[in-house]
This record gives C-alpha cells, structure tokens and sequence, in this order.
C-alpha cells in the first residue's frame, strides 16, 4: 500500500437504543434520513469532500444493512485500488471472541489496517451525527498548532453543556481541562466526537491501553493524552450539527429540512451528499393528491393529503389518506383514509385502511419512557398495522399485528405490541 498522509476510522457499530424500534434489525448508522439518504452518508461524504480517499467503517451492531449500503463505496468515489472504503468487522481471534467492547478498543482491534498506510494522522468519526464538515481544514488547524491531538468542539448553550464531554481551552484553543457531563460547566465547547490523532501519539496510547476494558476515546484515550502532556487542541466548528440519538432529535432534524429555507441545505453543489440510489422509477402525484412542504421519494405514488412530511423512495399515499408531520421510510403503504399525525415509519410498514395514528392525549409510555416519548408514535421495519384501528400517541409497534392485538380496535397512548421474535 502506498502511503497516506490521512486516513479515516469511522465507527458506525452503534445499537442506538435511544432510538426503540427503528433500530430493532439495523444499526443506528444505516437508519434513513431526509428522504434518500442515510445516517452514515454524511460523514462519507464528508471524508470525500474533504479530499480523504481511505476510509475504515467498523462495524457491529446488526451489520446487514449497512454493509450492503456501503458496498464497495462506488457512490462515495471510494471504489479505489489503493484505499477506498473498507467494512472492518470484528473477527474472532484465537483466543476468544473479540467484540469491539469500546470506541477506542475497536480502532485497537485494526492497529494492522492503519499500519498498512502508514499515515501520518488518522482522523476518528462516529457514524450517527448529521452535519457537513471539511476535515482538511481540521487537519490544517492540528498541523498550525503542532498538535498532538485535536478535538472538534461545537459552542452549545451553556444550560445544555451539562449533556455533554466540554473541554476547557486557553487563549490559543490549547485545551487545559475536560469535564464528562458536569453539573456545573466551565465552557460552553461540547465535544463532537471528532479526533485527529498524529498516528505515532494514537498508536503508543492504543496499545499503552489495549488491556482497559471497554476502552473509550473520551473516557480513557484523551485523559491519558492528557496526563503524558501531550499537545491538545480544540477546533471549534461553527456549522451545523446535530446528534440524532434520539426519536425526538431524529424527528426533529428531519422536519427541519422541509423549512422554506433549511438550516441544513441538501441541495448544495459544492459539497454534495453522496449516497447509495437504487434506480427506480419518477414519483407520481395524482390530481386527487394535496402535497404541502413535503420531501418526496423516488417513485412515490400519493393520491391523498402529504403535509410537512419527509417521505422516502416507494411509498404508496393512498386516496384520503393524511399524512402530517410524519417520517415515512422506503416502500411505506399507507391505506385509504387514513390519518397519520407525528409519526415515524420505518422501511416496508403497511397501514391497513380507516386507520388513525398518532392522535389523542399524551401518555406516559409503558414499553420505555425514555425512548418513546416527544409524542410520537414509531413504527419499526416491515410491521404490519390493520384497517379500523386508532394508536395513540408515545407508542411502540414491530411485527404482523392483527386485530387481536387491539382490544376495542385501539392502542392507547403509551401503549406498545412487539412481536415475539422483535426487539424492542
């Protein structure tokens, strides 16, 4: 292999539980996101818009998805003989199994890939953020500084620090302390989750910490950086960010790209999202078809009412049907007269007719409060919901459901049906 002055690890493992249902049989990373894209899409794209042709993706977590969305990395570019993009899996050792059991053991786990290009830094990205960033002028910023380490850190408002990793800097962005998730922050900088190592300080602190357990970069790696005084930096980003970790960030983030003028724009021509397009047919509106502030799919067929929705590729409308403020994933059906409010439905779900979704008062949820909350009902992949029934709000839905399973044709508020064999 011939050398590279920066390669990216991108770690796309994550279960994202935070996000119920949606992730019950994929990774957080491959989940869909306005419309045609997915999660992962962002951070690929960024790596090649920032001119970086070597990309490691490890994965985990329900892999399958994620794994044949990246492919061999043609609609990234990344299809190259030297570098390209790479799906680093766990194998098994000799030894025993060897699950990636933190983010920075995982990197560990591939010290040989990284060797193979002998870079002269390495770049670490999470999988599960939504923002545009051009890590060459990180890197630019890491060399000016002769850092050893520099972190991308976003200003949030201080009363939401708390929620965060801060790091403190002094006058010329040298970071003289951290704090995980304080009570009381001393900086409004929150850490991205965003890493550029010179590779001989990250290699020393892989394998000065290889036997921690579930090693983290946060926790463990930048600490002891840290303690062994070595030159850290924080880069501060001022762009857009958003860590959809959550059902109310994920539905959040999506409604905003149907704003008049999006905070985040998709359509940019100089930094374009790049991402896996199956080639299907034009979407088709009938006249009987009311579609107001809507992200519409590839081959889409709407005959009822879409308002202030994100709807993905093949997803069926049918006639009367209401679909407001509502996610809809790949090849959704929705039946004839129904009505849709606040909701996320993931990939293949079908709706039977006359039914209701997302309405009534609020309830706690009884599945899991912290999930499913934000008012939302979600729906998980390939769930199937009956004609005549009315689900309620906070609510959690996988598997073949039939009438059986609403008792006076109603789920109330709260309430969740899994399906044996469904995770939650």
């Amino acid at each position: 292999m011939s050398k590279k002055e920066m390669i990216a690890m991108l770690l796309a493992g994550g279960q994202g539980s935070r996000l119920g249902v949606l992730t019950s049989d994929m990774a957080k990373p491959a989940v869909a996101f306005g419309g045609k894209y997915r999660i992962i899409d962002f951070p690929l794209s960024n790596c090649i818009n920032s001119g970086i042709d070597t990309v490691g993706v490890l994965t985990q977590y329900q892999p399958l998805a994620l794994n044949s969305h990246i492919g061999i990395g043609i609609p990234w570019d990344l299809d190259r003989n030297n570098g390209g993009v790479t799906v680093l899996p766990p194998y098994e050792r000799s030894d025993d199994a060897n699950w990636y059991s933190g983010t920075a053991n995982a990197i560990y786990q591939n010290i040989k890939y990284m060797e193979n290009y002998d870079p002269d830094y390495v770049l670490i990205l999470s999988g599960d953020h939504i923002y545009k960033m051009d890590y060459e002028a990180m890197l630019d910023f890491h060399k000016q500084n002769k850092a050893d380490v520099t972190i991308a850190a976003i200003p949030v408002p201080i009363e939401e620090a708390s929620r965060f990793g801060v790091v403190i800097t002094d006058d010329q962005k040298q970071i003289t302390d951290f704090e995980e998730k304080p009570e009381h922050p001393r900086s409004n900088l929150a850490s991205m989750g965003i890493y550029i190592f010179s590779w001989p300080v990250l290699k020393e602190a892989l394998i000065k910490l290889k036997d921690q357990s579930n090693c983290d970069f946060g926790k463990h790696i930048i600490p002891y950086c840290h303690e062994e005084g070595r030159r850290i930096f924080a880069y501060e980003f001022n762009g857009y960010w958003k860590d959809v970790g959550t059902l109310g960030s994920y539905w959040q983030a999506n409604m905003e790209l149907v704003d008049l003028i999006p905070e985040f724009n998709l359509y940019e021509e100089f930094w374009k999202i790049y991402t896996k397009q199956d080639l299907i047919e034009p979407h088709y509106i009938a006249d009987s078809a009311h579609i107001e502030k809507a992200i519409i799919g590839a081959g889409d067929q709407i005959y009822g009412t879409v308002q202030n929705s994100v709807l993905g590729a093949g997803v069926v409308v049918e006639p009367e049907a209401v679909v407001k403020d509502s996610i809809l994933m790949k090849n959704v059906h929705i039946g004839k007269n129904c009505y849709i409010e606040k909701s996320i439905l993931a990939d293949g779900s079908s709706v039977g007719d006359n039914t209701r979704i997302g309405v009534g008062e609020e309830a706690e949820s009884k599945l899991n409060p912290k999930v499913y909350a934000f008012g939302l009902a979600t729906i998980g992949s390939n769930t199937l919901i009956p004609a005549n029934v009315t689900i309620g709000k906070n609510t959690a839905l996988h598997g073949a459901t039939d009438e059986g399973d609403y008792p006076d044709g109603k789920l109330e508020s709260g309430g969740y049906i899994i399906k044996a064999g469904e995770s939650s």
